[in-house]
């Protein structure tokens, strides 16, 4: 007897329907045979689905089984098609009848006893199978909060291959439909401890202020100082200052982390921006993404949030100029034999250097030790392509610490995060018939006609062009930041004061 069901798996942030036609026969000796490209984890299935039905009080039928995943074109990887195998046996033996699932996609992985255990990638799969128009979905209960968030989806969350079978067949009722956020707070965050407060971090006026630009306009930042000046602290507090997630972003962040297999079990949509600091040991596929089956890097584990790289320099430079590319577009494409992983890509990138290897180049107490040809390739490894791409450059000096210790408490994150959130609105409001949420993505007529100058600005704009030597992207993104100092501002058009302020911004931090 034949049985077939609907299931699904991810290229990519991308889902693809598969069938898995599980036929039962009596010709030939016992065996399990499983054809479509399967690869190691699928195939080692067959323990596990054997031991699974065998655990939950059904008969694995001692006859000869083939299992065909179907398109057969495309490998299949993971063990999300454990449920719907088993569940495909028992159908073909007769112990399950089909009429429950002819409009329903089946995901999870079993374990030995019959438990179903959760899957990644469960957000795209369930809008995949929205759009299909398909009208249920049974998978493990961790994943059914996240399922919950596509709208008009019937989720069945379950716990064994057991309880699938009693709900299917009516003996046991269905549970309830789960909430989409789950158990997850609407602050949910990842990669970021919600405690750290701008407050604690004491002087560095232009620091902050650098922060709070960055932050307002999504704008690219880097700092410059000796060890223990407080560059990580600063950077370290800019998702507290960020505001919430769209809708949209918010659903396109969490399906990233759901494919990457980073989400909390019974976490809902993430919608606060998300924070990744890879170590400076990073490879290049792991910063950018990769591997056999494409997953997501650590810059699309960072879109819509923030990317820290600490110790910049240290970090290889063809690692570092991975990040071109995706700074200028959004998106990282990572080509396969047969097909092509688009990832989204966009995230503000914090990064944070000393100016030289000993690290006190500059400074007015300490002396450097380092010479002219080694602060140079040191600095080096931050090429002049990348650093073009940084829209706000900061010198952190070293606080004294009489002058810490007697500084009174900042200004707190939640005061920051008004005005940024307020600049924001401005933005939003100003390009609702464009794409761009934020200043730092302007391009084209938008930034024409957003960041106009006057002829005193344009003046401005044309000394500074020829004192620094900056190229035309540059330019741009001087006005894109000039923009977002108006827009902190309350201010409609961009002034010299903006323009003089953005500047300072762009100058060399060492």
């Amino acid at each position: 007897m034949l049985a077939t069901l609907r299931t699904a798996a991810t290229f990519g942030i991308e889902a693809y329907p598969v069938d898995v036609e599980v036929d039962v026969s009596d010709g030939g000796l016992p065996a399990i045979t499983m054809v479509g490209l399967p690869d190691t984890s699928v195939r080692e299935s067959r323990e596990r689905v054997q031991s699974a039905v065998r655990n939950s009080g059904f008969e694995f039928p001692q006859r000869r089984v083939t299992i065909n995943l179907s398109p057969a074109d495309i490998r299949k990887v993971g063990a999300a098609f454990d449920l719907p195998i088993a569940l495909g046996v028992l159908a073909a033996c007769g112990l399950l009848p089909l009429r429950h699932l002819d409009d329903a996609v089946v995901l999870g992985e079993l374990s030995l006893d019959g438990a179903v255990r959760p899957i990644r990638g469960t957000l795209p799969i369930a809008a995949r199978a929205r759009r299909d128009g398909l009208r249920s979905i049974v998978l493990p209960a961790a994943n059914a909060a996240e399922a919950a968030l596509v709208s008009g989806l019937d989720v069945v969350g379950i716990t064994s291959l057991r309880e699938t079978v009693e709900v299917l067949t009516g003996r046991q009722p269905r549970p309830a439909q789960p909430s989409p956020l789950g158990s997850a707070s609407p602050g949910l965050q990842v990669g970021h401890a919600p405690s750290v407060d701008l407050a604690d971090v004491k002087g560095q006026a232009l620091a902050r202020r650098a922060l709070e630009i960055a932050a307002a306009g999504g704008h690219n930042l880097l700092f410059v100082g000796p060890p223990g000046a407080g560059k990580s602290m600063l950077a370290r507090r800019l998702p507290g200052i960020l505001p919430p997630l769209t809708r949209d972003e918010a659903l396109e962040t969490t399906a990233i982390h759901s494919v990457a297999g980073l989400l909390p079990p019974t976490a809902g949509l993430l919608t606060a921006a998300p924070f990744r600091a890879p170590h400076h040991t990073t490879s290049n596929v792991a910063l950018v993404g990769g591997g056999t089956l494409p997953r997501p890097g650590e810059i699309s584990l960072a879109h819509n949030g923030v990317l820290f790289l600490d110790e910049t320099a240290e970090f290889a430079r063809h690692v570092l100029d991975a990040l071109r590319q995706p700074l200028e577009e959004g998106t990282i494409r990572i080509a396969r034999a047969l097909r092509t992983a688009v990832f989204p890509a966009r995230f503000m990138l914090v990064a944070a250097m000393n100016p030289c290897p000993c690290g006190y180049h500059g400074d007015p107490v300490r002396v450097c030790r380092c010479t002219p040809p080694q602060t140079d390739r040191y600095r080096g490894r931050l090429s002049g392509p990348l650093r073009d791409r940084i829209d706000l450059s900061v010198w952190v000096p070293a606080v004294p610490f009489k002058a810490i210790s007697e500084a009174a408490p900042g200004e707190s994150s939640a005061c920051v995060r008004r005005r940024v959130s307020a600049a924001r609105v401005r933005q939003s409001a100003r390009n609702r018939s464009g794409t761009a949420r934020a200043n730092a993505r302007l391009e084209g007529a938008a930034l024409a006609r957003h960041c106009a100058l006057d002829s005193s600005g344009l003046r401005v704009l044309d000394a500074a062009s020829r004192r620094f030597h900056l190229s035309a992207r540059s330019c741009h993104r001087l006005m894109k930041v000039a923009r977002t100092i108006a827009d902190l501002a309350g201010a409609e058009r961009i002034t010299v004061e903006h323009l003089a302020e953005a500047v300072q911004f762009r100058l060399d931090g060492s």
